[in-house]
């Protein structure tokens, strides 16, 4: 017998909710076959099994939520009379897997364990980990076989080819990885943890007159209780500055169709936005941060988090890793492609965590300013508004005049337990600046 487990789809996710089992008892599971339907922060995902066998015990109902690293049913597997205890990573509906963390492997065997997936980004079944423990395939080597299974998973048929043609290869020097397998640790972090119910609406018999009583659908229950969450943890401040972006518009006039030639996509303003935010956290780190308690925690990676309005209304803030490493052309083909994902439900857990800083464009829907709620754990958020012409003073040499210029408001908002008015406000002052500083005569 050997137990499915409630896998880990973030660092940040603690827990997940059982939407729908796939599969019921006495059910036959084929190997890397969908089980049950499972629902985190956003993200709907389904469970696949890591072994084939029967589902002798659904140890949850339907609708119920779970910690991470727990069973959630048993299968018996005639293969071996050996327990298994293993995660299997969660496929995103209608999303490739690609990642799974804190995977735990018990074996009443004294054999050498194979290599493990606690390094990799990438899933391995226990039947793929074993074959390249004995025919001695180190991590690195494993991670170069292309993957035919589901979402790009290595099956036995893959490694089995990669041995059968394996000499006629260079043999990578890296040493086998030999781990020790270790039940999953769940690591505090400082995250505002998220629920399935819903806020306490008023009792049905104080509704009057004609109304249209609506139920929220999960993702509004989610960002309803984060939202909550967030300001009653973070005492909030807004700081707002405008800006000259007419150089801006101005470069983008003249390259937008290029680059659409070019690139087969459109070139937004948003990696304009997020490369001067960017330099103006290499200029005040300390708004990379997150607060524990009374620890700072000062993060090294800046990992912009852009918040997109999906078709149905509602919200979700995928995040640009590592965006400090990528120049321009970079930036702009990340945007759109995790947008493009975004409004097609194609998101996977990975895209949505990490965030270290947020932006979110509220000039998309003709607004001016907008004071916006900070996305925990992070401590501030920036909110960019429409583009308009506006008649303003131009100082130059030879003296002010009035002209029209493209202008538009920057608001900061902050968690002022850790970042006062002047770090806040100097922050979005330098955003702005290097906006205004745009040079017209770059190249993307």
């Amino acid at each position: 017998m050997a137990d499915l487990i409630m896998p880990k789809l973030g660092e940040s996710i603690m827990e997940a909710k059982i939407l729908r089992w796939l599969k019921k008892e006495g059910d036959s599971v084929a190997l890397d076959e969908a089980v049950l339907e499972i629902a985190t922060d956003k993200v709907d995902s389904e469970v696949p099994s890591p072994f084939a066998g029967t589902l002798t015990k659904i140890l949850f109902p339907e609708g119920e939520t779970v910690e991470i690293g727990k069973a959630i049913a048993i299968i018996e597997s005639g293969a071996t009379s050996n327990t298994v205890t293993t995660p299997p990573v969660a496929t995103p509906v209608e999303v490739p897997a690609t990642t799974v963390a804190n995977l735990t492997i018990t074996q009443n065997t004294t054999s050498t364990p194979a290599p493990s997936n606690a390094d990799s980004n990438r899933f391995y079944s226990p039947l793929v980990l074993n074959i390249a423990k004995e025919e001695k395939i180190s991590m690195s080597e494993l991670e170069a076989i292309p993957g035919t299974g589901g979402g790009g998973r290595v099956t036995k048929k893959d490694i089995l080819s990669f041995v059968a043609n394996r000499g006629n290869a260079p043999v990578a020097t890296t040493p086998v990885v030999e781990a020790t397998f270790a039940p999953a640790v769940s690591t505090p972090v400082a995250s505002v943890s998220v629920t399935n119910e819903a806020p306490k609406s008023a009792p049905a018999n104080t509704y009057g007159g004609n109304v249209e009583i609506i139920e929220m659908d999960r993702m509004r229950k989610l960002i309803a209780e984060h939202m909550v969450k967030s300001v009653q943890t973070s005492p909030h401040v807004t700081s707002y500055v405008e800006a000259d972006v007419t150089n801006i518009v101005q470069w983008r006039e003249k390259w937008k169709g290029k680059f659409k030639q070019k690139e087969g996509e459109n070139l937004t303003f948003t990696p304009i936005f997020i490369e001067a935010i960017i330099k103006a956290i290499k200029d005040f780190p300390n708004i990379n941060c997150s607060l524990d308690g009374d620890k700072i925690i000062l993060k090294k990676d800046i990992n912009i988090g852009m918040a997109a309005a999906l078709p149905t209304g509602n919200l979700i803030v995928p995040v640009i890793k590592n965006a400090d490493q990528l120049n321009m052309l970079g930036l702009a083909k990340k945007v759109n492609d995790l947008a493009n994902r975004a409004r097609s439900n194609k998101l996977t857990p990975d895209d949505i965590t990490g965030g270290t800083y947020t932006i979110t464009n509220v000039g998309t829907f003709g607004n001016v300013m907008g004071t916006p709620i900070i996305n925990q754990p992070q401590v501030a958020i920036m909110a960019v508004g429409a583009i308009r012409k506006k008649p303003v003073v131009v100082e130059t040499a030879e003296g002010d005049f009035i002209g029209i210029r493209h202008m538009m408001f920057l608001s900061h908002s902050y968690d002022h337990r850790i970042v006062d008015g002047a770090l806040g406000g100097m922050f979005v002052r330098k955003v702005a600046d290097y906006l205004e500083q745009f040079d017209v005569n770059r190249e993307i």
